[in-house]
């Protein structure tokens, strides 16, 4: 979670009146309508939101639609896989044209390229699973309850679940997104914060590299608004009886905030540094790691490149964003490499000497780290090279 932030207008005490003035308030009460979001219960982050009219003024639900999620076969053998996505076709909108393209029991992976900002429902919203939106391309505004803010090429959109939100892209044609689905909640690694709960000095980032909401939008439009709400495999069309934007005021831990990876200050050493140094969130079951340009090993004999080495208990996914990636032959932004835990893989041939006069990388990836074994969706292995498995030899 990120760090406590107040926006707008909140009562001087939690759980007390805040009088609503200068304008006219819902069925005359004159008051904004308290509304609590928590995490673990009520035992860990939460925020209070300020409402001015009731969040719970439902006209109706529909079931829209079920997504299933299917793996790619059951014979495929244990193997490393490199996924080719650049040219994914562009298709939906930002929520209802997302592609699954790996998943277990504690996230899923997608690939989106909208070809239009908004399909059948302006607003979208996960109520069973965090959302960590990279954007790799495109920049645009995120309206939520919260609020507004901006996002850019390069930037987490870390959204918490239950949040009510729509992109709001500056040009459609130049999103694309990398979306992590996770079954709990995005948290900062606990090893970068203090006992007190700031952040380390030694971490690779810090709070003023978090940003939130920056302006409140306050539509209190009365009339029927439609929200697509997904939990887990089912999509329903909740309608409400009023714009869901309606907040005045709030306060918490809960909230939505971007992370630009230029702002991810890399850990480097004499000698290789392993991949926990490039960590970035904790989630159950897995870590998010950005692997951002850096100045590389400056031993005198330093492999500068990750040696061979065994994912005993977990599975590794990288998705290439930009740069020549030093260890990988053949790579390409988009691609995404899945070494799975139970064989090893490190740099291919050549890549060893290649890389002992460099000093620096260009290179950015995102990746993660699941405990749990990996599926690739059905949809998701065309993309597969099939010629990845032997280019080691």
């Amino acid at each position: 979670m990120p760090f406590y932030r107040t926006l707008g207008k909140i009562p001087p005490k939690r759980h007390t009146v805040l009088p609503v003035e200068g304008r006219e308030s819902f069925r005359g009460e004159g008051l904004a309508y308290e509304h609590v979001v928590t995490t673990d219960g009520f035992m860990r982050a939460f925020s209070i939101l300020y409402h001015l009219k009731p969040p719970t003024r439902v006209c109706g639900a529909r079931l829209h639609r079920r997504v299933e999620l299917k793996p790619a076969g059951p014979d495929l053998p244990l193997r490393h896989h490199h996924l080719r996505s650049a040219s994914l076709p562009r298709a939906g909108d930002p929520y209802e044209g997302r592609v699954p393209i790996f998943f277990n029991d504690d996230l899923v992976c997608y690939r989106a390229r909208p070809e239009r900002a908004a399909g059948d429902f302006a607003f979208y919203r996960n109520g069973g699973a965090d959302e960590v939106i990279f954007v790799n391309a495109g920049a645009g505004t995120l309206e939520s309850t919260f609020g507004r803010q901006r996002y850019r090429g390069g930037d987490y959109i870390v959204i918490p679940r239950t949040t009510t939100y729509r992109l709001v892209p500056d040009d459609v044609s130049l999103e694309d997104y990398l979306i992590l689905e996770t079954f709990s909640p995005v948290r900062i690694p606990p090893h970068y914060r203090n006992r007190d709960g700031q952040m380390t000095m030694e971490a690779p980032y810090c709070e003023r590299d978090i940003h939130g909401p920056s302006e409140l939008i306050g539509d209190d439009t009365e009339g029927e608004h439609d929200i697509l709400v997904k939990d887990r495999d089912r999509m329903t069309v909740v309608t409400m009886a009023n714009h869901p934007f309606d907040v005045i005021g709030w306060d918490g831990l809960i909230y939505p905030f971007t992370f630009n990876v230029d702002d991810f200050e890399p850990i480097t050493g004499t000698t290789h540094m392993p991949p926990p140094v490039h960590q970035t969130f904790d989630c159950r079951g897995y870590v998010i790691c950005t692997f951002a340009p850096r100045h590389l090993d400056h031993h005198p004999d330093a492999v500068k490149v990750p040696y061979v080495h065994d994912n005993t208990e977990a599975d590794e996914v990288l998705f290439y964003v930009r740069g020549e990636f030093g260890s990988r032959k053949g790579i390409e932004p988009c691609s995404f490499t899945l070494h799975p835990q139970g064989i090893p893989h490190g740099p291919h041939p050549g890549t060893i000497l290649a890389s002992m006069d460099a000093a620096r990388t260009e290179e950015l990836a995102v990746m993660f780290d699941t405990e749990k074994p990996l599926h690739i969706a059905e949809g998701a292995i065309g993309m597969d090279d099939p010629g990845y498995l032997t280019s080691w030899l």
